[in-house]
């Protein structure tokens, strides 16, 4: 796959890529791969699932990547009593000029953290439906457009925890990617315990990139290259995952356009204009399990959360990679 004529976009200094990662590192210890693809997901112009059980640093990373941008930034814990209007906002009626008034919910922000997004209803839930696909919320008739970027990162716990309400296949699939964290090893363990004990990591934290260098490595990401041969693997995978007998559900053209979209965002990362075939390799799993859905079968015979994975990755396996 000659990449020798590719004509190269803009790209961001490496140097301020690098200090973006170590910004979030100093904070989320020893997670570089799940800070790396984290800001894929940003630069590819997507939203971010984080799935894991408490205390493992969901929240922490949330917070990390927003304070790391110099954008407006806003945060919703959801609980299992909120209502939509407490997300998107309200009209109220203003005495004064006896008009109805939008009143602004927190939704309106350039980095939304929807924190522990599964303790809410599903109505609830569906208030970020049209935001996150739209970039706009619509209010009795009324449409408002969000700030850019427009980013939701979203934390949950796994759905077998108390109070938890499971997101829907729809909501799943307006998420870009979605991420376990895990727990640290010893060594990085130990360092996230010494820092705690002098001073409150975060808070710490600077602004790295402006809003408008979000949106200039976003655009260049939109012209990274993306041969002929890497869309035909990416779509023999996609069509495998619509005809395997394990699966209900197979991967959407959402989820096909959003692996193409988080392999445009790799390659910006690491400092190519164009994409090769392990951008989507080890893209295929963060970005398709959470779309894909068990047969009943499979459901019944489960025996761990992760079966998902398991069978996406023997597809993967089975395919050809283009050279």
């Amino acid at each position: 796959m000659a990449q020798s004529n590719v004509t190269s976009p803009p790209l961001v200094s490496t140097g301020l890529l690098s200090r973006l990662k170590q910004s979030i590192a100093n904070v989320v210890r020893g997670k570089d791969e799940v800070i790396h693809l984290a800001l894929v997901a940003l630069f590819g112009r997507g939203h971010l699932l984080i799935e894991d059980v408490p205390g493992v640093g969901k929240t922490t990373l949330a917070h990390a990547l927003a304070r790391s941008l110099n954008c407006s930034f806003q945060r919703i814990q959801f609980t299992s009593d909120m209502l939509p209007s407490d997300v998107i906002g309200v009209n109220i009626y203003n005495q004064q000029t006896q008009l109805f008034e939008f009143r602004q919910g927190p939704i309106f922000a350039q980095i939304v953290l929807a924190d522990e997004i599964n303790r809410t209803t599903p109505k609830t839930q569906s208030a970020l439906l049209e935001a996150m696909n739209e970039n706009q919320v619509t209010v009795e008739n009324h449409t408002y457009p969000l700030p850019q970027p427009f980013m939701v990162i979203a934390t949950q716990n796994p759905v077998e925890h108390h109070g938890t309400f499971p997101l829907p296949e729809s909501q799943l699939d307006r998420f870009l990617m979605r991420l376990r964290i895990g727990y640290p090893d010893i060594a990085h363990e130990k360092e996230i315990l010494r820092s705690l004990s002098m001073q409150e990591p975060i808070s710490q934290i600077k602004s790295v990139l402006t809003a408008q260098d979000v949106l200039e490595i976003q655009a260049a990401a939109r012209k990274v290259a993306v041969d002929e041969s890497l869309m035909t693997y990416a779509l023999a995978v996609v069509d495998q995952t619509r005809h395997n007998q394990h699966l209900a559900l197979g991967i959407s053209p959402r989820g096909t356009l959003a692996l193409y979209r988080a392999a445009q965002g790799l390659a910006i990362l690491e400092d190519r204009s164009y994409c090769i075939p392990d951008d989507f390799k080890q893209l295929f799993l963060p970005v398709f399990a959470h779309r894909c859905v068990l047969s009943q079968q499979q459901i019944s015979l489960a025996k761990g959360i992760h079966l998902a994975e398991e069978i996406l990755q023997e597809i993967v396996d089975s395919v050809v990679v283009p050279l």
